[in-house]
This record gives C-alpha cells, structure tokens and sequence, in this order.
C-alpha cells in the first residue's frame, strides 16, 4: 500500500484522424508517460480517444468527472481551426473557469513559436473535478506542464502543473505529490502535509 492517496485522472486526447485509425495517438502515451514521472500517487489513469466533435468531447468530460477523475487532461483541438472545438466543449460543462491556466500556457508557448497566440486552451472546475485543455503535441504537452529550465535545471517559466496539486486541495480532491526534479508543486505553507 502506497503512503501516497491514490488519485484517477482522465486523458483525452481529441483528434479525428487518430480516433478513426488514420495514425497512432500521441496525446495518450505522452500524457500517462509525463504524470507517471512527475507524480509520486498511484495513478489510475481513465483513458479516451475521440473526435473533435464538441457533443461527444462534453460528454466524455462529463463521465470522466461522474467516474471520480480529481483531474482530467485534454489535448488537441484547441486552435482556429473549424473542427477545433475542445475550448467550447470544455467551457460548456464548466462550473467555474480558471483563466490562469491557458494564460499561462500561451506564456510558455510563445518562447517557442509566434502562433501561441492562436492556442485557445481552456481550464474549468466542474464538481470536484480540474479540467485542463492542453496543447497537441507531445513536447509541447510537456513543457505546458512542466515549464521552461535552463541547462542547470533553475526554473525559467513555471509550468502549469506547480498549481494543480493545490488547486486539486481547494477543490476537496486527494493531496498530490510531485516529484521536484520534475515538477515542483506550490501550496502556502499551512496547506503542506508534513509525512
């Protein structure tokens, strides 16, 4: 038995061409493989490959959250394009919006390339549940969580997920711990299990 409290995430990764077979997901196997390391919680992971159809995007959120998932990690289908449709799936069973999240993203992306501005990444609260729309691509999946260190490993931009283990406390979901060497999680000092 593990001293950490399990946790169960959903990952959904949203893409035509990969849910009808025309290539191999990415989203799936980078999701499980970066919270794998930058978590010290058991995990069971909660896993969907769909469509970028907003009906079926909002009803996948909505069962992953009944099914208990304290988190769920979206990728793809956040640009302009006409069948990216992740942002209003994900607003439409929102119950609260947390625009730090995306704001934070496009920081991270746009010291990478111009067209961060075009990433349309949403994040909500829905009952005890952090919904978070990440990028497409698996490096940049990474860095959107992870955030931008220089060669000495000092943090240069934090990644988003130094706020979600706290964010996941406010909420009334399981305390997650991460690992440092990846991932430094923040919480004030009064919200700290001391183990």
């Amino acid at each position: 038995m593990s001293a950490f409290d399990p946790v169960r995430i959903g990952i959904v990764s949203i893409s035509d061409r990969a849910s009808s077979g025309t290539y191999e997901d990415k989203g799936l196997p980078s999701l499980k493989e970066w919270l794998g390391r930058a978590l010290k919680n058991p995990i069971e992971f909660e896993p969907r490959l769909i469509p970028d159809e907003a009906a079926g995007i909002s009803a996948a959120l909505i069962e992953l959250v009944d099914a208990g998932c304290s988190l769920v990690l979206t990728t793809g289908g956040t640009g302009p394009a006409l069948r990216d449709v992740t942002p209003e799936a994900t607003l439409a069973v929102a119950h609260k919006e947390m625009p730090g999240f995306g704001e934070q993203m496009r920081q991270i992306s746009l010291r990478f390339v111009p067209t961060a501005i075009l990433s349309r990444q949403v994040a909500v609260i829905r009952d005890k549940s952090l919904i978070i729309n990440l990028p497409g691509q698996p490096k940049s999946i990474a860095e959107t969580l992870e955030g931008l260190k220089d060669a000495d490993g000092t943090q240069l931009v934090p990644g988003i997920f130094a706020a979600v283990p706290y964010c996941i406390d406010l909420i009334g979901g399981p305390y997650m711990e991460t690992d440092d060497a990846v991932c430094k999680a923040f919480r004030p000092k009064s919200a700290i299990r001391s183990r």
